[in-house]
């Protein structure tokens, strides 16, 4: 109905009508996927399933666990995660021939003082347990064992062998010999630990089934809970990745995994080795004693956010707290840093006491190519947006199925049918979508953009409309060099 336009009267007339609002101009919203394994001894579903909090997810695939320890950090309980992103767990189960890594420690010496102290896993501490002077052997080690199982989050079993304290993994596979021990307290009160680090873990679960439940669900951030040396793994993801570029899925994810290396050297090795992949990503502290896939898991937190709120900035100068970095002396310098962002690692600093993100890379660093287009994660997640963009437009109900004529208003065709679209039309749209990626600094020179845009008819299928566009992706502020140049007042009149 339209207000009567005979009507003379005083009024203030108000129609009021729904209309769908224009479908360009919206953020990806980003989504979160968590590939890895439960606890050993917990029984559950390999279905996927969306989680709230890292209590949920222990409940389920069991506490310690890598799926418990990921999630701790993307949705720790004081709510410094990921807000509202939606985190979904792909779980792992154990390899029917996995092995658990197995290490101890043997405490010797006789005790000279009272002293207090924990055991640290990977920078997980247990529950304090007291050594006094005249204990036995077999008292440190029931005292060890209590302090250890005692911390749901330990990512260990520990058995009491009487003269040893035996550390399990909580989980089968390579990934397990990631898991460091250490003891913290008084080394000059008389006990001594001798420790044995976890090892002879093998055989990871393929992440391929967890892969296969994917499905049409675009998740954007993947976390590999599994060691980056598995490259079968990584040779998964990267084929399972490619897929999404594909022109019908046109849903590209990232995969990031974490490292922990102390050198340059040791860090860039797997990336080294797969130069063209596009899909996987590591997230680094040198030297920490972290799980690796913790020290993603962080990260990634910081990293979803800006990408979900403000997409086309990038995540130097995120502060990743809750890691423990390294000494500082471990820290890469400026010329390390620059390297391994040549050679497809990412990077950090630290500052205050905190990792913070650097740049954020890709493996992908083509031989002989000074500025690889799929580098930096930033660029991925732009070209996420604007991919996810163009579909919202042409997958709306005014293009599916419109007759499709080459113009609307040209003589030789007029057409009052309001469904009716042309090239012309599509044109119109992704102009409107440039201006919306010009805005908020997706793109550069969209002017330009609009201008080399091509939309036309298929020659050969009257059903098919081509369409070709150039647009020119926003830098990010990486380097600002200043000359800075000085002279000396000398006086004078």
């Amino acid at each position: 109905m339209t207000f009567d336009i005979n009507a003379r009267a005083s009024a203030v007339a108000i129609e009021t009508k729904f209309q769908t609002a224009g479908l360009a101009g919206r953020f990806l919203p980003q989504r979160i996927a968590v590939v890895g394994q439960g606890n050993t001894d917990a029984v559950y579903s390999a279905d996927k399933r969306q989680v709230t909090s890292a209590f949920e997810v222990g409940g389920i695939y069991g506490f310690g666990s890598p799926l418990y320890l990921a999630i701790e950090k993307l949705l720790p309980a004081n709510g410094d995660g990921v807000g509202s992103i939606p985190v979904t767990v792909y779980p792992l189960v154990d390899d029917v021939s996995g092995v658990a890594a197995l290490g101890d420690i043997i405490p010797s010496g006789a005790q000279l003082e009272i002293a207090a102290y924990r055991i640290s896993i990977n920078n997980i501490l247990s529950a304090p347990f007291v050594i006094t002077p005249g204990d036995l052997v077999a008292d440190i080690v029931t005292a060890m064992t209590t302090a250890v199982n005692s911390v749901l989050g330990m990512p260990v079993v520990a058995t009491d062998n009487t003269t040893e304290i035996i550390l399990t993994a909580k989980w089968k596979g390579e990934s397990s010999n990631d898991l460091k021990i250490a003891v913290i307290g008084s080394t000059t009160a008389g006990t001594v630990f001798g420790i044995t680090q976890p090892k002879d873990g093998a055989a990871n679960p393929d992440v391929q089934s967890a892969l296969d439940k994917m499905g049409s669900i675009w998740e954007t951030l993947v976390l590999n809970c599994l060691n980056k040396t598995d490259t079968v793994a990584l040779d998964r993801y990267k084929d399972f990745g490619e897929g999404r570029w594909q022109p019908i899925v046109k849903k590209p994810l990232i995969v990031f995994s974490g490292d922990v290396n102390l050198t340059v050297a040791a860090a860039v090795a797997i990336p080294e080795a797969r130069k063209t992949d596009r899909v996987n990503a590591q997230l680094v502290s040198p030297g920490s004693l972290d799980l690796p896939f913790v020290v993603a898991a962080r990260q990634l937190a910081r990293i979803a956010v800006v990408a979900e709120d403000n997409p086309p900035t990038g995540y130097s100068g995120l502060v990743a707290d809750g890691l423990t970095p390294a000494a500082d002396e471990d820290e890469w310098d400026y010329t390390e840093r620059d390297e391994a962002i040549k050679k497809g690692s990412s990077t950090i600093t630290v500052e205050n006491g905190q990792v913070v993100c650097g740049d954020i890379v890709t493996f992908y660093h083509p031989d002989g190519d000074p500025e690889p287009a799929y580098r930096y994660v930033v660029n991925i997640v732009k070209l996420q947006n604007i991919t996810y963009n163009m579909n919202l437009i042409f997958t709306a109900p005014e293009w599916r199925a419109s007759p499709l004529v080459p113009s609307l208003i040209a003589d030789n065709n007029p057409t009052v049918n309001p469904n009716a679209r042309s090239p012309a039309s599509a044109r119109a749209e992704i102009a409107g979508l440039l201006d919306f990626l010009g805005s908020w600094a997706f793109i550069s020179d969209p002017a330009d953009s609009k201008k080399k845009t091509v939309a036309q008819i298929d020659e050969f299928n009257p059903n098919r409309l081509d369409i070709k566009l150039f647009i020119k992706l926003s830098g990010n502020t990486r380097i600002i060099a200043i000359i800075e140049n000085f002279s000396f007042f000398f006086g004078g009149a």
